[in-house]
């Protein structure tokens, strides 16, 4: 298999995952009523407070290991989030195999600048 064939399955996978973990807190949500305390109405409203800085990690393994629906649909959006990232460093690996260093010193700071974006310049902002 070509390593770009390799690549591409990373994104195929977590994609997939995604949408099964996403659908499956969508059935539990709808079976239940609820979820995490909230009613169905409460999480589909538009004007609804609720939103995802509201749960820990923690919180989420808890509220997947009780079926919670959504706490599987956040499970979802990480893996979905986590997906692109994975693809970096697959592909950082991929150059470093291939002895390609320009390609690798440009995916490495492609990276940074993610990891930049999610864990630094919320701070910044306050968030």
């Amino acid at each position: 298999m070509e390593m770009n064939d390799s690549i591409a399955y990373v994104l195929k996978i977590g994609v997939v995952i995604s949408i099964i973990l996403i659908m499956i807190g969508a059935v539990l949500l709808f079976l239940q009523g609820s979820s995490n305390g909230f009613p169905i109405g409460e999480l589909a409203s538009t004007s609804s407070k609720i939103n995802s800085s509201m749960f820990s990690f923690s919180d989420m393994i808890n509220g997947l290991l009780s079926y919670q629906g959504l706490d599987f649909m956040l499970l979802g959006i990480i893996v979905l989030i986590i997906t692109p990232i994975a693809r970096v460093i697959a592909s950082v690996l991929s150059f470093i195999y291939e002895r390609n260093w320009l390609y690798v010193v440009i995916t490495l700071i492609v990276f940074i600048n993610i990891m930049v974006a999610i864990f630094v310049v919320p701070g910044l902002l306050g968030h």
